[in-house]
């Protein structure tokens, strides 16, 4: 016998080992679900849910950081009020959030 012997699997034992080999592969797939997939897909169903759901009167954030009020929204097209007489109109895919009125304003220097 040689040395390479030993290193063959006994006779009807192959096909175990691809099912073997197929469970860290499996795994590792769940575990990139539950990580990754799962969250980022709840966090644009709630993004969804939050634009869809805009009306006048919402402070916003921009992805641009304009912070404003919602004057209209349109279909596609949110206006927003960031100044007494200024309106501008953004794209409702760049509304990223609700600001928050309960924090204080940053004070400046």
């Amino acid at each position: 016998m040689g040395p390479t012997a030993f290193l063959a699997p006994p006779p009807g034992e192959g096909q175990s080992s691809a099912w073997i080999q197929l469970v860290p592969l499996v795994f590792f797939f769940v575990v990139i679900y539950f990580l990754l997939i799962r969250p980022a897909r709840k966090r644009q169903k709630q993004t969804q849910t939050m634009l869809d759901a805009l009306k006048p009167g919402d402070r916003v954030v921009t992805s641009g950081g304009l912070i404003g009020t919602v004057a209209a929204v349109d279909r596609h097209v949110v206006q927003l009020r960031i100044a007494d007489k200024l309106k501008v109109d953004v794209t409702k895919s760049s509304v990223v959030g609700l600001h928050d009125q309960s924090s204080p304003p940053a004070p400046e220097p």
